[in-house]
């Protein structure tokens, strides 16, 4: 049986699930589903929209059955998990509408904004129907979707389609209208079980007018925090304020006691916390920061109260939910990963293996480098077993970085003799050493030279802003393992040092198990292994560390792997041009089948390539540069090409020891950012996996990068003579 055969789909259970597509639409960034089931709260089949971004897409699956009594022959939605349980938790966005919509206003209005927006944050978006409607006139439309739910015919603000989020008191609605335990509870949960959206506390809630109102109420009423973040666009601050004569009449009509009532005070803001007047944001502002919330207000002058205000900036709302919805998922993450890290039982407290060799030293062969400059020593070595916190691991494939290559040719500082390099692998767990729970034996992982530690105490795991975790750097740093102490060791039982925490280009290893990014077994592992640097690398850089937004223009300086990843994540984040520049013309082909627009050979030019871009090709620069080369000078063209006023130029290039970037300040004072990134700003336990499930889904496709393969860890010096070639961007050592 092949490792492929061995994936795969035998880890998906299929089942059927008790809800209806009623349609899936393609859009920018994702898919659009219109999706129908039975709600208990309201007692009627209920509609929302749910938009799904690409890399998730395959968490609803559309089947073309019957209803087995022969025959509505509508989409009948399946679901996928792995394993029997959601691995990855998709955050989600809950958008309230507000009077007069349904479940289709925000996708039909503000989707073309909102829903390429969340893509970029990797963040679905609910979109609930505004009130309950039954018998035909809401869920797919059958007669099948309940009994009629009462309705203030001619009226806009009250019953069907009013979009109060409340749970009535009063009849005839108290039977139907409960949409406060719908949208809260109901929604959340289904989403979760049935698709892993949401879960873990990661949702937040925003909206528009009532469902503004709803939104605010909702979040800031929950005493529990189940909401991670909350907004609104033009909400209806204080719909029981007497000047709010529509408001005040829904709320005598659906609860006990009325708008003056203590029942409407669960749901007007200005009870809550006895702030705002009906429309007065800066009321609100003062009130709340009087109380200790936190809230941020952007007044916006010149727009009515209509949608096309919503889709105007609703985008800036979803990076806003984006970016906490993403530190409420790291929180989860982390705190998951305290619990299996700190819960202490025999059976933690013990090396768990099934492998004949565990516990014992390993005598394999590995690629030793002895000196800077020299070609690497084929060598059989000693490799200890793993010690507490430790994972010793098979490599199976190695990918040739131009890291190692710098380390071999002595331009590394940290560069340490003899060692064994190598960090861009794909690995199975061997064995594993005392108090390691995150993975076992016959586990795939992905070795990654950033680790991630996820303790609650660590502000750098804990912060969305950075992957740059120092538990071990001291250590590793110095070629060391976390105790200060190696594994390797020669035939005449001397120390071999280790290479970033990885020393990959060894048949076996021993890695910390805060670097071990444990993968899906669906993709073989020498693709996954792209995943370990470069490809993440450049990918995060466009995603992570600059952000690149739709219609950017960027440039990319050096057209390696690390660079074509960048060529590949600016096309995917939508950035209309693309500019390659390498003094190689080979390398424009594969550059510009991945997205780039334009190419440009700067050895050919008789002006700085900074001045051909910001001058010739563009007037001002473009918004986004990355250096790819880890050379000075290119460095500086790559800032001084970005726009005046705003453009962000990103480092990724490692330079050689010693060697320092330079600028007139006046670059920067005209507006000009600097930056770098490490790994792509990814954190590597928790996003590495993401990455290996977007390729399995096919949303990220890798196989380009792989241009050179070899057999056996010997020939690795074949792969550096390959990779000095120019036309080399991954040569894969399998062994």
């Amino acid at each position: 049986m092949t490792e492929e055969e061995e994936a795969a789909p035998a880890a998906v259970v299929v089942a059927a699930a008790p809800y209806a597509i009623l349609s899936t639409q393609r859009v920018d960034g994702g898919i659009y589903h219109r999706i129908s089931h039975a709600s208990s709260s309201t007692g009627v089949r209920m509609t929302f929209g749910l938009f799904v971004p690409t890399r998730h897409a395959s968490r609803v699956v559309v089947v073309v059955a019957h209803d087995g009594g022969g025959g509505t022959g509508r989409g009948v939605a399946t679901t996928k998990k792995r394993g029997g349980g959601w691995d990855v938790v998709v955050p989600a966005m809950f958008w309230l509408s507000g009077l007069t919509c349904d479940d289709t206003n925000f996708a039909q209005k503000a989707g073309s904004r909102a829903f390429p927006a969340a893509s970029r944050e990797g963040i679905a978006i609910v979109m609930p129907d505004t009130s309950p409607r039954g018998g035909g006139g809401g869920g797919d439309g059958d007669d099948d979707d309940g009994p009629p739910v009462p309705d203030a015919v001619g009226r806009y603000d009250l019953g069907v389609g009013a979009g109060f989020y409340v749970d009535a008191t009063l009849p005839p609605w108290s039977r139907h209208y409960r949409m406060r335990t719908y949208v809260s509870s109901e929604l959340p949960s289904f989403l979760e079980r049935h698709f892993g959206i949401g879960g873990d506390g990661c949702r937040s809630v925003s909206g528009h007018s009532m469902g503004g109102h709803g939104a605010l109420t909702m979040a800031l009423g929950d005493a529990s925090g189940s909401w991670a973040a909350v907004s609104a666009l033009a909400p209806i601050c204080n719909p029981t304020n007497p000047n709010c004569k529509w408001g005040r009449g829904a709320f005598d009509a659906y609860l006990e006691g009325g708008a003056d009532g203590d029942g409407a005070a669960a749901y007007d803001a200005t009870v809550l916390d006895e702030f705002l007047d009906m429309l007065s944001p800066t009321t609100f502002v003062e009130a709340a920061r009087g109380s200790g919330q936190a809230v941020t207000c952007n007044a916006r002058e010149g727009y009515d109260h209509s949608y096309h205000f919503v889709s105007a900036h609703v985008d800036e709302h979803v990076r806003f939910h984006g970016a906490r919805l993403r530190r409420k998922l790291a929180s989860a993450s982390a705190a998951k990963c305290a619990i299996s890290t700190t819960t202490t039982t025999t059976t933690t407290t013990t090396t768990t293996t099934t492998t004949a060799t565990a516990g014992r030293p390993i005598e394999c062969r590995a690629m030793v480098a002895r000196a800077p400059g020299e070609p690497l020593s084929l060598e059989t070595v000693i490799v200890d077993p793993p010690r507490a916190g430790e994972v010793r691991v098979r490599v199976v494939c190695n990918a040739l970085c131009h890291t190692d290559v710098y380390t071999l040719d002595g331009l590394d500082p940290e560069g340490l003799f003899p060692s064994i390099l190598g960090h861009e692998a794909g690995c199975v767990v061997e064995s594993v050493g005392e108090g390691v729970t995150s993975v076992s034996p016959g586990d795939h992982i992905i070795p990654c030279y950033t680790p991630q530690c996820c303790k609650p105490s660590c502000v750098f795991c804990q912060s969305p802003k950075t992957n740059l975790c120092p538990e071990i750097r001291g250590t590793q740093g110095r070629g060391l393992m976390p105790d200060g102490t190696t594994r390797f060791s020669d035939k005449d039982g001397k120390p071999i040092y280790h290479f970033m925490g990885c020393s990959t280009m060894s048949e076996y290893s021993v890695i910390a198990e805060i670097s071990c990014a444990k993968i899906s077994k669906g993709l073989p592992l020498e693709k996954a292994c792209l995943f370990g640097c470069g490809v993440s690398t450049g990918l995060g850089a466009v995603w992570n560390t600059c952000k690149v937004e739709p219609n950017s223009s960027v440039a990319v300086f050096g057209l390696g792997a690390v660079g074509l990843a960048v060529v590949q994540g600016a096309r995917m984040a939508g950035a209309s041009r693309i500019i390659g520049v390498d003094i190689n013309p080979e390398k424009f082909p594969p550059a510009v089948a991945l997205g780039a627009t334009d190419t440009v050979d700067s050895s050919k030019l008789d002006v700085p390539i900074q001045s051909h871009i910001a001058g010739k090709m563009t007037p001002w620069g473009v918004d986004y540069s990355f250096d790819c080369t880890g050379n000075v000078n290119v460095m500086r063209a790559a800032l001084e090409c970005a726009h005046r006023g705003w453009g962000t130029s990103c480092v990724i290039g490692v330079a050689a020891s010693g060697h320092e970037i330079c600028t007139r300040p006046f670059q920067l004072v005209t507006g000009r950012t600097w930056k770098g990134t490490a790994f792509g700003g990814f954190k590597s336990r928790t996003d590495v996996p993401k990455l290996v499930e977007r390729c399995i889904e096919g949303t990220l496709p890798v196989d380009h990068f792989i241009t050179h393969t070899f057999d056996g860890v010997g020939s690795t010096n074949d792969a550096i003579d390959a990779l000095h070639g120019g036309s080399c961007l991954r040569a894969v050592v399998r062994y």
